[in-house]
């Protein structure tokens, strides 16, 4: 069965996701074939909405990563100024995992949960 058969069993990860700290928000979008994976940082606060910061607002943090199964997507993250080769987990309908890694060694994971109102 090919990767668009498979995704009807786990709920779409289009919509908006919250980093665990809860200071920043990220549109999650299909894009690319429609199958790629696109998220674009859009709210940034608690402490987060810096002078640092902002001019990461309304950038990508992940730009056309590529499916490898269900729920999994490969590709680029770019992390407030820094490129990572990165992982995109759906653990469920409401959590993801982010995991980046730099130079192989450096790595990181991010849990994002669906931000509801």
């Amino acid at each position: 069965m090919g990767l668009g058969g498979m995704a009807g069993a786990m709920a779409s990860p289009v919509g908006v996701w919250e980093i665990e700290s809860r200071d920043s928000r990220y549109d999650v979008t299909f894009c690319g074939d429609g199958t790629q994976l696109c998220a674009e940082l859009i709210w940034l606060g608690n402490g987060a909405d810096n002078p640092t910061n902002m001019p990461y607002l309304n950038t990508l943090l992940i730009e056309g990563a590529m499916p490898t199964d269900t729920g999994r997507w490969e590709g680029k993250l770019h992390l407030f100024g820094q490129t990572a080769d990165g992982t995109i987990t759906q653990v469920s309908a409401d959590q993801m995992t982010l995991r980046g890694c730099v130079a192989v060694v450096l790595c990181r994971s991010y849990q994002l949960y669906r931000y509801a109102k």
